[in-house]
């Protein structure tokens, strides 16, 4: 299996969730709501979850054998880091723009 594509497509700066990611397997099937974490000194990933109880979630798509997990997590990492700065920039603008088009406080 390939993965064919990763795109961030939301970065924090702050907190300990520092992106939502979007990975392509084998042109064919796409997994959405892939989380970069940041905690403990280290990054890492957390696949597609739903709530089964209180305060419990169980994985809805999730990597098979651990050799594909450190795989995929290298390269969703890797791809973090390679986009992070132009979407933050993105975000900033945005937010600036907003600003800018808000309506005075008198």
């Amino acid at each position: 299996m390939e993965i064919t594509s990763v795109k961030v497509r939301k970065a924090f700066e702050e907190g300990t969730m520092r992106a939502i990611v979007s990975v392509t397997l084998d042109e064919q099937i796409a997994i959405h709501d892939i989380k970069v974490i940041y905690a403990g000194e280290r990054y890492f990933i957390v696949m597609p979850s739903r709530k089964v109880a209180e305060n419990s979630f169980r994985d809805i798509v999730h990597p098979i054998n651990s050799e594909f997990r450190g795989i995929l997590e290298k390269a969703v990492i890797d791809a973090y880091f390679e986009q992070k700065d132009a979407l933050l920039e993105e975000a900033r603008e945005r937010a600036e723009a907003a600003e800018s088009d808000a309506p005075a406080e008198e």
